[in-house]
Parts: C-alpha cells; sequence; structure tokens
C-alpha cells in the first residue's frame, strides 16, 4: 500500500512539475484509432465540407485589400466565407514576413473561425520553410541545401530540420514544404540552390536526415513540423534548363537518378508530397496517374497527403493544353491521385469537384480517400485536439544556440576551390581591396525563401544579418578595409574598374565577391551560365594588378569564368550559406576556421560541357584527329567532391574484410587517414564503386558512402563502411533494381580495390 501511495505522489509531483514549465503532453494515438476518427468524420461531412477540405487558398485572399495588405490584418467577412461558406481546408503563405506574435495572431484568427464551423475542422497551414522558417522575422536562416550537402554531414542537416520545426511551430505553422528532394542535375535550373546536388546518395541521405529532424518527435509534438518531399519526380531536369517546362527522362533515368530519393522518403515517413509543376515526356505530372497511383502510392507504399504546386490544376488547361476545360482539369489531377490543390486565388477548383462528384466523374470513393489523408494529417499534427498556436511555446524561437548551429554549418559548407602559393589563409593584418557586387550585399547571402519569396528585400532582414564587408571591418579593422561597395547589387559602383586601378598599390590583397543575385523560380532563369561580363572584367583588371586576387563565390549555381580562374590567386566558394554566412566566410578566409567543405555538384568549365562526375566512359573519348581517340573529354572546371584544406592528409591502407560479397551478407571496408600538415582539420572521406561489366552501361564510379572526421596534426583514424549488395544495384533494361554477379572497384581518393559480387 505504501509503494502505490509513493508511485501516485511521483505521479502527482510530476503533474505539477509539467504544468509549473506549461508542457503540453501531446495525444498519442495509433494509427487504427485515428483511422476511425477520419472515418467517422468522413460519415458526417457534406460533399461541400469534403471538396473544401481539398482546397488550398493563399492568405493573400483573406488580408485587407488583398495582395495589397500593408495593414497586417485579416478581413473577417472574408475568413468566414473561406471558412463557413466554402469550407477550405488549407491556407499557405506567400507574404514577406511576420513578427512571431503577429502569426499567431493570424493563425488564432483563422482556427477560432474553423471551431465555429460544424465540424470545427482546423486548417492545416503550410509554409516554404526552405532553409528556416523565412517567413517568421528574425527567423534563423541555414545555407541552402546545396550549401549543406557541401558539408557532407548529415547530422547538421538534421539539426536544420529540428530547429526549422520549433521555429515553425512556435508559431502555429504546422506544414513545411520542404525538403527538396529533386537531384540537381542540370546547373542552369533557378532552383538548383534549394537542391542537395547532383548525386542520388547525397540527395537521399540529406533528404531523410531533413525529414527525421522535422517530424521525429512526433507530428503532435511542439517540436515538430510536417515536412513535405518535393518535387515529385524529376521536376529539376527541364530539357531547356528553365523553370516548369518540359522534362524529357527514360523510364530508365527516372528510376536510377530520381526516384531513390523520393522512395527513402516515404520510408522514412514523410507526411506530405508535392508534385512536379512540369511534364515528363508530353504528361503533365499533375495528371499523370501512371507516377502518382501506381508509382507512389502501389509501388513506394506512400500513404500520405498528396498536394499540387501552385496553380497547377488548372494549367493543365491553361498551359499544358491536356484538358479543355478547367473543369476537365480538375477530374484529371484528382483521378490521377492529387487529394489538395494550392489552388491559390479562387474557389473555381471547389465547385468543380462538388460538379464532378455528383455527375460521377470523381468517384465518392476517390473523394473520400483524398480528403480522409487530409483529416488524418490533421489528427496526426493534434490540430483536432488544440488548433490555437499559444504564446508560450514562443520559447522555441529565436533562441542564441539556433544561430551557433547556422554558423556551423555555414563554417562547414564553404569549400576552397583553389589557393595558389597558399595566399589563403590572410593575415588578420593585411591591407585589404575589396570590390564586388556580393560583398555588402546581405540578400545575395541568404537568395530564395528568405523573409520575402525572392529573398531581395534587405530591409526585411534582422539587424544581426551582416554583409561580407561589415564582417571584414570587424576583422581585418576598417582602417584596413578599402571599399567603395554599395548594397545595391547593381549599382555602378560594385563594378568600378578604375576604384581597383587607383587603390591596389596600397593594397596587400584584392578580394573579389562575386556571384548571383538573391532570386527564386523562374526569375532567376539564366540563358548563360557565365560569370556576367562585367564581373569577369573586375578579375581581369585586379590580375593586371600584380595583386593577389582572392575571389569569393556567392552564388547558387555554377557561373562560369575559365579564363578568369587562371588569373585568380584562391577563389571560395560559398554558395547561399545563410545568415552567418558573412562571418563564416570572414573565418575561413583568415584561418579561423579551416575549410572542409566538397563539391556537390561538378563545377563546368564550359557552357557546352555539362557532365556530371557519374557519367559514362564514353563520355570521356573525343577524337580531335581524326581517328585517333583520347579519353580526356571530361575536364570540367573543379570536379564533384573536389575542396581543399589549410591542412594535408594522407589515406593509406584501403582494405576489405573479404573479397567476395553475396546477397545476404556483407562486407567491411577500412581505410586510414591522417593528418599529414600543422593545423587540425575536418576531411569528407567518400567511398565510390565502379562496376566493371554490367547489362546497363556503368557509369566511371558512383558515390556509396561518406563520413565527416576531424583530426588534429599527425593524428590517424580507420575509417569504416559497411558495404551491402543492395549498395551496388542500378535500374537494368526490364526497370528492375539489380545488382549484377561481377567485380567491382571501391574507390578512396586515389587508393582502390576489387570484390567480387557472386
Amino acid at each position: 500500500m505504501r509503494k502505490n501511495t509513493v508511485f501516485i505522489g511521483l505521479l502527482v509531483l510530476m503533474a505539477a512539475f509539467i504544468s509549473s514549465f506549461n508542457i503540453k503532453v501531446p495525444a498519442s494515438s495509433t494509427e487504427d484509432e485515428v483511422d476511425k476518427k477520419v472515418k467517422a468524420l468522413l460519415s458526417k461531412m457534406s460533399l461541400e465540407e469534403k471538396a473544401g477540405q481539398m482546397t488550398q487558398i493563399d492568405i493573400r485572399n483573406y488580408l485587407n485589400n488583398g495582395y495589397q495588405n500593408t495593414d497586417q490584418k485579416l478581413d473577417p467577412a472574408k475568413l468566414k466565407e473561406a471558412i463557413q461558406t466554402y469550407k477550405v481546408g488549407s491556407i499557405l503563405n506567400c507574404i514577406h514576413a511576420y513578427t512571431p506574435e503577429k502569426w499567431i495572431e493570424l493563425i488564432t484568427q483563422i482556427q477560432k473561425e474553423c471551431l465555429k464551423s460544424p465540424n470545427k475542422i482546423p486548417v492545416v497551414y503550410g509554409t516554404d520553410a526552405v532553409h528556416g522558417v523565412g517567413f517568421i522575422k528574425d527567423a534563423v536562416l541555414f545555407p541552402h541545401n546545396i550549401g549543406l550537402a557541401a558539408t557532407r554531414n548529415n547530422q547538421l542537416v538534421k539539426r536544420a530540420g529540428e530547429i526549422t520545426a520549433l521555429e515553425g511551430r512556435a508559431v502555429g505553422l504546422t506544414w513545411n514544404f520542404a525538403p527538396v528532394l529533386d537531384v540537381g542535375r542540370e546547373p542552369y535550373w533557378s532552383r538548383l540552390e534549394e537542391t542537395f546536388g547532383e548525386d542520388v546518395y547525397i540527395t537521399t541521405q540529406m533528404g531523410v536526415a531533413a525529414i527525421r529532424g522535422m517530424e521525429s518527435a512526433g507530428l503532435a509534438d511542439k517540436r515538430s513540423m510536417a515536412s513535405c518531399m518535393k518535387h515529385f519526380i524529376g521536376y529539376s531536369a527541364p530539357k531547356n534548363g528553365i523553370d516548369r517546362t518540359p522534362a524529357h527522362i527514360p523510364e530508365i533515368v527516372l528510376r536510377e537518378y530520381y526516384l531513390p530519393s523520393f522512395r527513402e522518403a516515404v520510408n522514412s515517413g514523410a507526411a506530405t508530397l508535392m508534385i512536379n509543376s512540369g511534364e515528363i515526356n508530353g504528361i503533365p505530372t499533375h495528371g499523370n496517374k501512371y507516377l502518382l497511383t501506381d508509382v507512389l502510392r502501389k509501388e513506394l507504399g506512400f500513404k500520405g497527403l498528396a498536394c499540387s504546386d501552385w496553380e497547377d490544376i488548372i494549367r493543365l488547361h491553361t498551359w499544358h493544353k491536356v484538358a479543355a476545360t478547367p473543369k476537365e482539369a480538375v477530374a484529371m489531377a484528382v483521378n490521377a491521385g492529387v487529394d489538395m490543390s494550392m489552388v491559390p486565388n479562387d474557389y473555381s477548383f471547389t465547385k468543380y469537384v462538388i460538379e464532378l462528384v455528383n455527375e460521377g466523374k470523381i468517384s465518392k470513393e476517390r473523394l473520400d480517400e483524398a480528403v480522409g489523408r487530409i483529416l488524418k494529417l490533421k489528427f496526426n499534427l493534434g490540430l483536432f485536439d488544440n488548433p490555437l498556436p499559444d504564446k508560450k511555446d514562443l520559447k522555441n524561437f529565436g533562441k542564441p544556440e539556433y544561430q551557433t548551429s547556422a554558423l556551423d554549418a555555414a563554417r562547414e559548407s564553404i569549400t576552397l576551390l583553389k589557393n595558389e602559393k597558399n595566399i589563403l589563409p590572410l593575415n588578420k593584418s593585411s591591407k585589404i581591396l575589396l570590390a564586388g557586387p556580393c560583398a555588402d550585399n546581405i540578400t545575395t547571402l541568404n537568395s530564395s525563401w528568405s523573409y520575402t519569396w525572392q529573398g531581395d528585400v534587405d530591409t526585411l532582414y534582422p539587424k544581426f544579418v551582416k554583409s561580407i564587408k561589415q564582417e571584414f571591418e570587424v576583422k581585418f579593422g576598417k582602417a584596413n578595409v578599402t571599399s567603395k561597395t554599395n548594397k545595391n547589387f547593381n549599382h555602378d559602383d560594385n563594378y568600378d574598374i578604375s576604384f581597383i586601378e587607383k587603390n591596389a598599390g596600397s593594397s596587400d590583397v584584392i578580394v573579389l565577391c562575386l556571384g548571383e543575385h538573391a532570386y527564386a523560380e523562374q526569375p532567376g532563369v539564366i540563358r548563360d551560365l557565365n560569370l556576367p561580363e562585367n564581373q569577369k572584367k573586375l578579375i581581369q583588371a585586379a590580375a593586371k594588378t600584380g595583386k593577389p586576387v582572392v575571389v569569393v563565390l556567392v552564388q547558387g549555381r555554377p557561373r562560369l569564368f575559365p579564363e578568369e580562374a587562371e588569373l585568380s590567386t584562391a577563389v571560395l566558394m560559398a554558395y547561399r550559406p545563410g545568415n552567418q554566412g558573412a562571418r563564416a566566410i570572414t573565418e575561413v578566409l583568415t584561418g579561423e576556421v579551416n575549410p572542409s567543405g566538397i563539391l556537390p555538384i561538378t563545377y563546368p568549365k564550359y557552357n557546352g560541357d555539362i557532365t556530371t562526375y557519374d557519367h559514362k566512359f564514353k563520355e570521356t573519348e573525343q577524337q580531335l584527329v581524326a581517328g585517333q581517340s583520347d579519353f580526356l573529354a571530361f575536364q570540367p572546371q573543379w570536379e564533384f567532391g573536389h575542396g581543399l584544406s589549410y591542412t594535408t592528409f594522407d589515406f593509406a591502407n584501403l582494405k576489405v574484410n573479404k573479397n567476395t560479397l553475396s546477397a545476404n551478407d556483407s562486407l567491411n571496408v577500412t581505410v586510414d587517414v591522417t593528418n599529414s600538415g600543422k593545423v587540425a582539420g575536418k576531411i569528407a572521406v567518400e567511398l565510390y564503386s565502379r562496376d566493371h561489366f554490367a547489362s546497363i552501361t556503368p557509369s566511371e564510379r558512383r558515390l556509396r558512402k561518406y563520413t565527416k572526421i576531424e583530426l588534429q596534426p599527425a593524428q590517424k583514424q580507420t575509417v569504416s563502411f559497411t558495404v551491402h549488395a543492395r549498395d551496388l544495384q542500378f535500374v537494368n533494361h526490364d526497370l528492375k533494381t539489380v545488382t549484377e554477379p561481377g567485380d567491382f572497384d571501391l574507390m578512396v581518393k586515389g587508393l582502390k580495390t576489387t570484390v567480387s559480387y557472386k
């Protein structure tokens, strides 16, 4: 009896403790219990309610003055019409950043209106928190995915996902349209910065890490947001490089390079999915039942919500011309497998769904299937238990350690591409001549989805975000930094060659911050990968002075400057490093941080030579003299995986514990890595494979495993990888994923060993 009394007392104390900190223990339900709740609710819902649940509308339609809104307030009449008349199930934002308090106010107002509806179905609010919650004022922004991929550090990606979820959920944002799982194999594409680069394995591993970061606490937990793997599928491979244009992808290629990241994301439990805006082989993905039902649902086993991208259902009619009317477009998309339509500016979709169900052109079973997935997401998020955000959750927003995590990620992403005569690191007493359009511009460090869609409004950025120039003035001293750079990317002062010529003599080194202005999606379309001519001329002029020239590239994709790269003494690739990017760049340049990023893309030398690292042997062959082949055709500016350090690393003793592998076992690969230099450093260790012969032409190499280690001078570490048969698989001519018997090279750096698969 005494034991029971003590136990009860402990429970009371625990309850009091939880209450004192206002910790809400999320309700947990089994999948069967949630399914029963969904079924029961569906039985009570009208057709109008169901059609409304499938509808997602941009919040600007409910703001005072709509898209011209300036007072940051909702129009109660418009909101009431949306919820009570049209039964809207989801709202998304495409506005500039609001304060956390304003977000809580808006979402509270929306959800309270939902509680007045007959079935009290809450709205699920979606946002593009692609590298941090960019639509919340003062939210932390991490490096874009292209930079995170350069870290080869999955833990940094997971932590970014965790922090994004914490900050989003703190204000009531429950659904994140991320991560991007498109494999970035087309460097012209303006969304390359949102990808994890050109490699399938990195994209898969880091995509899963991001999802786990956002969701692993459990969707109902205030530490989680529902993730959205996007854009299913093949979105990143437009034939002409322009966003949302047609792709031509044979199914064998689709399955080899574009499907694996989604398969693993499904297996990891990703809650939702967004669909490719474009078309593949003449079939718009939003109307492709084979991909959205046969592959996604039946083959991959995805059970979650599939939503459209912006206005993409109506575009089956207006753009793709496969539906004769808007109504036919709705029927085509819903029957193909789209559950929710990002309409986003009217109620036409709702109206057409009602008509099509009444006409028997969308079955009631398909309707309930789509709505059931939406309701299940809302139950899993705990929105039916309590849809209202709580100001007390703001304790999870804006913690100083979030900025530390962003800084760590930026530090590890920065990639040193060239360092002639060891000009870097720079002495802190150096006299710097600083020029270029990215030197005093904070928006280039962040780019898309940064406090606005385009990320190009610097007045919306937090005061703590510094430019490279500002960080230089702190690090080197204001008197040692000579610059006339302007915050406006296109200002003439940023391209003033005469300023370089006049001031080079009194400087020790010229640092040029070059690259791309902030952009997102279509506004970032380019026709030429070359660095703009006015930026190339800066390098040419700087080189003529005879001073060392350090080029810092701030960009979302590789911009080409082959002749000028030869003139540069050092080249640093910063990608889009986020809020803490300028500090990280400065720390790397001064040697406070030893660079450890390596390229997640192949950096081309010429526009006409876009070849990925996992190319085929024949892609190296050329006949510059008739009848005489050489095998030097693959000549990028810098290869995938390239990245220098301020120390040196030696690799030795690549070994396997056995030379044969079968379907049911694994082998262990080890390699010794030694820091043979004078300073501590981090190094990404990558394991590649090469199939000697196969039924499908094998790649010259494929990345199979990677890890990252840190070593002190003279320290040695044995790195170990476990290789299974599935790690050597590929898609064959029957579209089956197989590992074929034969010999494989396993490679780390310049080392190689051969194993056989029996």
